[in-house]
């Protein structure tokens, strides 16, 4: 539906969208004045214009030889979505018609803009490009995601607002978002949150349909959170359509629990935990436990039929698009949701959850199956005691990459090169992007291993240089992600390379030459490649009303300042290689706990701390070229061994 009128001054469009039923309005005021001081406007005679699917004016004004001309017009947007309004049309001519001049609209554009800054700038010393390019990514976040998004329904589009990829989907790309957001606005993501809460219903079917309870979340999602994959993609190297069983990535669930927990852990937000953080990290915990199958063998639980973050691979070679068993990531981070869910249970008790706790019908019984759950999941390895990605990896071949390298040039889609040659990534020990190696990117090693050894695992962190070394020999980057995890992973032992996949991934939308920015840019990686200045580079993560600082600089960063807010503080954070500063802005909040490792200071609003910091060689902790040996072994048929 289209319709175009006028109301007086001011040229109207309203549309309705097919299946929603949403009504858009677009109103427009046209000003005409030349520098004699003759004018025009649309109340002074004007001709109105509605044709086909334009309104507008024709408007005259008499120049003279050597005269300029300004067109000013004003456009006021209005959808029947919009709040503290009567109906669309009403608000968007008001909003034209009402409107001050371009001066006092520009002035307030600029200052919204710079209150942004304010809240999102990051301050780099060394590198222009570097922060030439931070800005572009914040510019480009902050269009898709900004103030406005928390009025409304939505989720993070994997593309943003940009372009049609992904027809507009919602995949798990929040991890990388929600991050920063968090420490610059919180009450942003806590709306973007609510897009996941308010599509439990759906989820819920999903876990249903598949025999499971609690909620299993759409890999791809959409306006009322049903899945949207679609089950085939085309290959335009072979022409041939494939299927596609990406539906089979559960750890989507991971995803979201993992959002829910960091939020509460930086905002401190009892009342979102409450009402609505409680609830869904409870049902992506009821889907594991219940999702989990008991080996008589082993005395483990294991998780079959998934696919990973890596992609490549949606089966085992025989049995193509039935998903693998016991991926590494998924299982080690479900017995971290699990956990965590377990402990908002006592968090929150009956006193301030037991109303959620009658209504969702959660007893004792289920409590004691994720204890159950989440301590016996299996933690597979390699044959050199290295984790495996999934059971059965070990058994995969090698690829010949510099022989793919030289026939292909860009080798980032592996799985599309093999099916044009009739073969697959399911046989080849290659991943599109970080898997196993995504535990290290969400979770600090101390935690890690933590959860490892809770597990039963005799996990030697000394074994993480080789596992990260391990997969990204392994890995083609045929993500935007791949590159912002991977550089991650080796911030704490290879500085140079770290810093020089963060370059990489700053430059993925810049040059869009041979890639898909075309069609919508990649908000995941634009704002993980800034997370990772602001909380890789720093060390910062808030755990257990701790904020936690560790700095370790690349040599080509040789300072770092930004403004984060963390329980209700507005911190100025400062850090080179010497010296770590934190200044917290005057105000009502209360005082919270800073840490450099195991110095933990009382910061009160309005004061300051420092710390000192010992500079480390750009080499320390690199991985060795030999893996590590075996953890252990495991009594019974298994190969590695449980503690306890």
């Amino acid at each position: 539906m289209c319709r175009l009128w006028h109301d007086g001054p001011v040229a109207c469009v309203a549309v309705e969208t097919v299946q929603s039923r949403v009504r858009v309005v677009v109103a427009a005021r046209t000003l005409l004045r030349s520098t004699a001081g003759a004018a025009a406007d649309a109340a002074g005679g004007a001709v109105a214009v509605a044709g086909g699917a334009t309104a507008g004016h024709e408007l005259a004004v008499d120049l003279g030889e050597g005269e300029d001309v300004v067109v000013e017009k004003t456009v006021g947007v209005a959808t029947s979505r919009d709040l503290a309004i009567s109906e669309a049309s009403v608000a968007a001519v008001r909003t034209a018609r009402d409107a001050p001049a371009f001066g006092e609209v520009l002035a307030a554009h600029a200052s919204a803009w710079a209150e942004l800054w304010r809240r999102f700038g990051l301050d780099l010393d060394g590198d222009a490009w570097t922060a030439l390019a931070v800005r572009v990514h914040l510019v480009q976040l902050l269009q898709a995601l900004s103030p406005h998004t928390t009025d409304l329904d939505v989720g993070v589009p994997a593309r943003g607002l940009h372009g049609e990829a992904y027809r507009g989907h919602v995949f798990w790309d929040e991890l990388f978002v929600f991050p920063l957001l968090d420490l610059r606005l919180p009450e942003l993501t806590r709306s973007l949150l609510l897009y996941r809460w308010r599509r439990l219903p759906e989820a819920r079917r999903r876990a249903l349909r598949l025999g499971a309870r609690g909620a299993l979340f759409p890999w791809q999602s959409g306006s009322d959170g049903r899945e949207e994959t679609p089950p085939e993609l085309l290959n335009p190297r072979s022409g041939r359509w494939v299927p596609d069983h990406s539906a089979r990535q559960y750890h989507i669930n991971v995803a979201i629990a993992y959002n829910v927990w960091q939020h509460w852990q930086v905002t401190g937000d009892l009342g979102f935990l409450v009402r609505h953080g409680a609830e869904l990290l409870v049902e992506t915990a009821r889907f594991f436990a219940s999702l989990a199958t008991l080996d008589p063998a082993t005395g483990c639980f294991d998780l079959r039929g998934v696919m990973g973050p890596d992609e490549f691979h949606d089966g085992y070679p025989d049995r193509p698009g039935e998903g693998v068993d016991n991926n590494a990531y998924l299982n080690v981070m479900a017995s971290w949701a699990l956990a965590r869910a377990g402990e908002v249970h006592r968090l929150l008790g009956p006193s301030l959850g037991g109303g959620l706790w009658e209504r969702i019908g959660l007893h004792e019984d289920e409590l004691v199956r994720w204890e159950q759950v989440g301590r016996g999941l299996t933690v597979p390895f390699l044959r050199n005691g290295l984790l495996a990605q999934f059971a059965g990896y070990d058994d995969l071949v090698e690829l010949d990459w510099a022989a793919y390298r030289r026939r292909y040039g860009d080798i980032g889609r592996l799985d599309l090169i093999l099916e044009a040659e009739g073969d697959s990534t399911n046989r080849y020990q290659v991943s599109k992007q970080a898997d196993t190696l995504m535990l290290l990117f969400l979770l600090p090693a101390e935690e890690f291993t933590a959860v490892v050894r809770r597990m039963g695992y005799a996990f030697d962190p000394g074994s993480i240089p080789a596992t990260v070394e391990h997969y990204l020999a392994r890995t083609s980057h045929g993500s935007t992600l791949s590159r912002v995890a991977h550089a991650w992973v080796l911030a704490r032992t290879d500085r140079t390379r770290s810093w020089r996949l963060l370059q990489q991934a700053l430059a993925g939308d810049l040059d869009a030459h041979g890639g898909t920015t075309s069609r919508g840019i990649h908000l995941g990686a634009m704002a993980g490649s800034v997370d990772l200045l602001e909380r890789c580079y720093t060390g910062l993560h808030a755990a257990g009303d701790v904020l936690h600082l560790n700095p370790l600089l690349p040599d080509e960063l040789p300072r770092l300042g930004l403004v984060l807010r963390y329980r209700n503080h507005v911190l100025t954070v400062d850090v080179d290689h010497d010296e770590l500063r934190i200044r917290s802005a005057a105000g009502p909040a209360a005082p919270v706990t800073i840490a450099f490792r195991d110095d933990r200071r009382r910061l009160q609003a309005g004061r300051s701390v420092r710390f000192g910091l010992r500079r480390r060689p750009a080499t320390a902790g690199r991985a060795p070229k030999e893996p590590l040996g075996p953890i252990g072994r495991r009594r019974g048929p298994a190969t590695v061994a449980r503690d306890g």
